[in-house]
């Protein structure tokens, strides 16, 4: 009896991972679609479009630590995500934006300085990418990554973001995050640059895990989205930031939000960099 009361209760955590209302393959759902989109906008320019959904263009030299990742799949298609820049040589992402559900990345090229994913600023290319020991790709805890580079000299648009110091749960901060990623769910495409910015209110655990049950962990952050305001596909991996200037400081990395869309008001999940930051620290 004692057997089949554990063989059940896995049974049950593994139907309550394939039920969680988070993605399962981020580069076939939401990146490769994405990159498509993107880039089909920036062949007809004229700077008039968006992308965080609810957000305002990033002009060059706002969010100076944000870099696009214009990745390579094994399979010989492109995907998209974003990164922050934490030194002349490491930046960080999401883990789900190097390998999810069957899909995996070849290489990641950086753009950073630009405004725009498929042309300008600095670009470099890297295949040395170190996602977290205990990445889970089912329920995307731990979901993080470093992204190891060449060189890269930092300018005014071109800046490295720091790490948080403390334990600070930061519910109620207003925060910016950043990314080059779609506008909102099916729309047409448009005309403008991919890169967007929108600020973006942390919100308890608790209230987040009614959404996403044991998705949300200690080492999760979450944000509200209301007002038609969101990350969405193709930001994953891109930066939740407090402050500015020199003080600027990475409180999360975009991981997952509802694959209903970015639209319908659900919360936003990041990985809390506070859980993450000596990892981080060490592999600088």
């Amino acid at each position: 009896m004692q057997l089949l009361v554990v063989i059940l209760g896995v049974v049950a955590a593994v139907a309550a991972e394939v039920e969680s209302p988070i993605f399962q393959d981020y580069h076939e759902e939401f990146g490769i679609p994405a990159a498509k989109r993107i880039w089909m906008m920036e062949q007809s320019i004229d700077f008039d479009g968006s992308r965080i959904v609810g957000g305002q263009p990033g002009q060059l030299g706002s969010q100076p630590h944000l870099g696009g990742l214009l990745i390579a799949l094994t399979d010989g298609r492109q995907s998209v995500c974003g990164s922050s820049l934490l030194s002349n040589t490491r930046a960080v992402t999401a883990a789900h934006c190097w390998r999810h559900g069957v899909t995996q990345a070849r290489e990641f090229l950086v753009v950073l300085g630009s405004t725009l994913l498929y042309s300008g600023g600095t670009r470099v290319s890297t295949s040395s990418v170190a996602t977290h020991a205990n990445y889970n790709m089912l329920t995307l805890h731990n979901d993080i990554a470093i992204i190891v580079m060449p060189h890269v000299v930092f300018t005014n648009h071109i800046q490295p973001i720091g790490l948080p110091t403390d334990n600070d749960q930061y519910v109620g901060a207003w925060a910016v995050a950043a990314g080059f990623g779609i506008n909102g769910d099916n729309l047409p495409i448009t005309q403008g640059q991919a890169k967007h910015e929108v600020s973006l209110q942390v919100i308890t655990n608790a209230v987040c895990a009614r959404t996403y049950g044991a998705t949300v962990v200690a080492s999760t952050l979450c944000v509200a989205t209301y007002n038609g305001r969101s990350t969405c596909p193709g930001d994953s991996g891109g930066p939740l930031a407090i402050g500015a200037g020199s003080s600027r400081t990475l409180i999360g990395v975009t991981s997952f939000g509802h694959r209903e869309g970015c639209e319908r008001g659900h919360p936003g999940g990041f990985a809390r960099v506070t859980s993450f930051a000596p990892w981080l620290t060490s592999n600088l």
